[in-house]
């Protein structure tokens, strides 16, 4: 490794204060940290020190999501090879000619065909997103002199997981510009900005593209019906419409894909159709454990949102059901595993930058949350998901929730003290 060292220390003075390439150290300097730790430490008595720095810390969030994100790839595979009838033909798109020049097919049985077909869906939408969205972070890096930060790296992969499969590359590269200009660069970069970026820009493209956005995923189609189509409505879009009996199957950890309903251990496992990466509630839970045993996230605020949505859920539950409402008195079991819930819970609502801070302001914080999102599935027929909208709602009131705990402190600590 000291040979790589002296290559990036060789050309150090080009890019340092009064080098030809100053313009350019933010790029040389993400170059070599991303490597290796930062060759210039505080060492005076004063400063706490620590082992986890911001690059640690968004790299544990990294591999926290590697399990969603093979999950991502394998799934987007079997929904996929799930629709393609015998004698139908595959997809259409260039990536069955990548499959047959690879030696794969389309069998939704083979674990390979599955992984291997779903990255090549996966994956274009990853690089574009790293493409673009580096490129935004480069520019706003060398334009203000500073350091290219590496919270893109968590933003970069969580924006392709809540993302559609087929989702066209020109409107990946315009919602990662928006999530990143728009919801974090305008108010000053990591840390200064209230919206999750990678919500942000999927919350421009839902509302500026709904037809790619929303509403149709591959889905299996039941024996006996007219295949007209690979597409269908998502499982939280049917259970708005029609209920949970039209699509769940009866067993509930019964197993078998090709029925095209679903069961609730297939869709706690992951199997059913949905953005990319959000549909396994197991991947999410792994990545949870990742985060909460490296301290990157806070249990309080994954804690308070599944209370704040069990309390509502069984709340609605008293209401009963009703025919003009067939998501009313869906079991809380079945929200925990229906859309993005989970993966709302462990990677975004946990976001440190723009969730509440105090520890207080994180169980209200997390509990609204929850309620927000059981409240909007459930009574409102305009959005089948609410993750995204009742996070981005509580992202605007984080700061204000945080400064009411401290008021409170600070006034009972008065009074004890006047006492």
């Amino acid at each position: 490794m000291r040979f790589l060292r002296n290559i990036l220390d060789k050309p150090a003075a080009w890019f340092e204060e009064g080098g030809k390439l100053n313009r350019w150290y933010p790029l040389w300097e993400a170059t070599d940290t991303f490597l290796y730790t930062p060759g210039k430490v505080t060492r005076n008595a004063s400063h706490v020190r620590d082992a986890i720095d911001l690059k640690r810390i968004m790299i544990l969030v990294v591999v926290g999501l590697i399990p969603c994100t093979l999950m991502a790839m394998y799934n987007t595979g079997l929904q996929a090879n799930l629709v393609i009838e015998p004698g139908a033909g595959p997809l259409p798109g260039w990536q069955n000619a990548l499959l047959r020049l690879l030696g794969l097919g389309h069998n939704p049985g083979n674990f390979l065909d599955n992984l291997v077909y779903g990255a090549l869906f996966f994956l274009p939408v990853y690089i574009v997103t790293l493409a673009v969205g580096g490129a935004w972070e480069t520019i706003f890096a060398v334009v203000r002199k500073h350091e290219i930060n590496e919270g893109f790296l968590v933003t970069s992969l969580l924006f392709p997981l809540i993302l559609p499969p087929t989702i066209p590359y020109w409107q990946v590269a315009l919602g990662i510009s928006f999530g990143v200009v728009v919801g974090k660069e305008i108010f000053g970069g990591v840390g200064m900005n209230i919206f999750n970026p990678a919500l942000i820009g999927r919350a421009f493209l839902f509302f500026g593209y709904p037809g790619q956005m929303s509403g149709n995923v591959w889905v299996a189609v039941p024996e006996g019906y007219a295949v007209d189509g690979f597409t269908g409505a998502t499982p939280l879009a049917v259970l708005k419409e029609t209920g949970l009996e039209s699509m769940a199957a009866p067993g509930l950890f019964d197993f078998n894909l090709a029925d095209g309903h679903f069961t609730w251990l297939e869709s706690f496992l992951g199997f059913i159709p949905g953005s990319m990466g959000e549909t396994s509630t197991l991947a999410c839970l792994i990545g949870l454990v990742v985060i909460l045993a490296t301290g990157v996230a806070s249990w309080r605020i994954v804690t308070g949102l599944a209370l704040g949505a069990v309390v509502t859920s069984l709340g609605l539950d008293l209401l009963g059901p009703s025919p003009t409402n067939p998501a009313l008195g869906t079991p809380i079991y079945w929200h925990l595993v229906f859309g993005g819930l989970a993966f709302g819970a462990v990677f975004m609502a946990t976001d440190p930058v723009s969730a509440a801070y105090t520890e207080k302001g994180k169980w209200i914080y997390g509990f609204f949350i929850g309620f927000f999102i059981i409240l909007i599935r459930t009574l409102n027929p305009a959005f089948p998901e609410s993750v995204m909208l009742a996070i981005l709602f509580m992202n605007v009131f984080a700061s204000l929730i945080d400064h009411f705990v401290v008021q409170s402190n600070i006034k009972r600590r008065a009074a004890r003290s006047a006492a």
